[in-house]
């Protein structure tokens, strides 16, 4: 099990709430990225996470996710192998096309990179992070080169691609990345992002079995059902409010309407007494082929409601804790 963090209370707060996750024994910490909202306080979580990664010694660390519309993929690319130079596995990264929010236009490229540039900016930041001595561009977006790689990874490093739509799933397919899935989805909808990602990574000879996609889960252990949704009808709208102070560029529509959001959310995540949690984390693996599931613990409404939250997740039942493909013979044995 990871967690997700977006530091709402903080960033020294998210770093306490990681090294508790550590010593519960959560396998994975995740780290958002945002600008310009009260949503989280983290506006680079590479940053953060080499803080946790300093301040932790085994748990994962990885950003989910670094927004390419408002970064350059060779800054990210050496901010990246910094981190796996000094982490080594422990560090993960995740990245995002992002919205068309203010940020684009005041750190990034504009509204046409966030149109048609993200494929570009991907894979210049695949190249420098593929172990090449060098890496050159020459696209509609990005022209340079032959930069050299400092310091440069050993082998090619890991990345996660955050979808939201089947033609990003595509993208993160023809290149073999593993998704990062929304909260917002439910198991059909993941289910079919995932296919349309596989049908595209068979195409491109990458196998689909040895993908190990990841899903950010609102995941709510609590004595009933009910006491849950009262609990979040309470915290969810005070917390989710920030992000739609993002500005938005180019005409982009209005943020999702904030009480339909929650009552969406209500109605897909798992929420009510531990085993019935567990159980539904475990039906959801099973019926998506999902099994890293990042659990939003800030939706408990306070930094002590937090750590809380992260303890009992950390205590759910193990049986559902399924991040290889063999569930049936673990559970078998378990």
């Amino acid at each position: 099990m990871d967690i997700f963090l977006t530091s709402a209370f903080g960033p020294a707060v998210a770093v306490a709430h990681a090294r508790e996750a550590e010593r519960a024994g959560i396998g994975g910490v995740w780290l958002a990225e945002h600008h310009f909202v009260a949503y989280g306080q983290c506006p680079s979580a590479t940053v953060l996470a080499g803080h946790v990664l300093a301040g932790t010694r085994r748990i994962t660390v990885g950003t989910a996710a670094c927004v390419l519309g408002s970064r350059h993929p060779v800054a990210l690319g050496e901010e990246a192998t910094l981190l796996h130079a000094l982490a080594g596995e422990r560090f993960q990264l995740g990245v995002a096309r992002g919205g068309p929010w203010q940020e684009i236009e005041v750190l990034g490229r504009g509204l046409d990179h966030y149109r048609r540039g993200f494929a570009e900016s991907l894979e210049v930041l695949l190249r420098w992070l593929s172990g090449a001595a060098e890496v050159r561009a020459d696209g509609d977006f990005h022209r340079f080169g032959p930069l050299a790689v400092v310091p440069r990874p050993a082998r090619p490093m890991p990345v996660r691609v955050a979808v939201t739509s089947g033609e990003t799933a595509e993208l993160a397919g023809r290149h073999g990345l593993p998704l990062l899935l929304g909260v917002h989805a439910d198991d059909a909808e993941v289910v079919a992002l995932v296919n349309r990602w596989a049908q595209a990574a068979s195409a491109h000879g990458h196998d689909p079995a040895a993908a190990d996609h990841a899903r950010v889960r609102l995941a709510y252990p609590c004595p009933s059902r009910a006491d849950g949704e009262r609990e979040l009808r309470a915290n969810l709208p005070r917390w989710l409010a920030g992000i739609r102070a993002a500005v938005p560029v180019g005409g982009a529509p209005p943020g999702r309407d904030l009480a339909a959001h929650v009552e969406h959310l209500l109605r897909i995540q798992p929420v009510g007494p531990p085993q019935e949690v567990a159980a539904a984390l475990a039906h959801s693996a099973e019926t998506t082929g999902v099994r890293r599931q990042l659990c939003m613990v800030e939706a408990a409404g306070s930094p002590e409601a937090t750590s809380d939250l992260i303890a009992t997740l950390a205590a759910l039942p193990a049986a559902w804790r399924l991040e290889a493909p063999d569930r049936a013979s673990r559970l078998a044995t378990a």
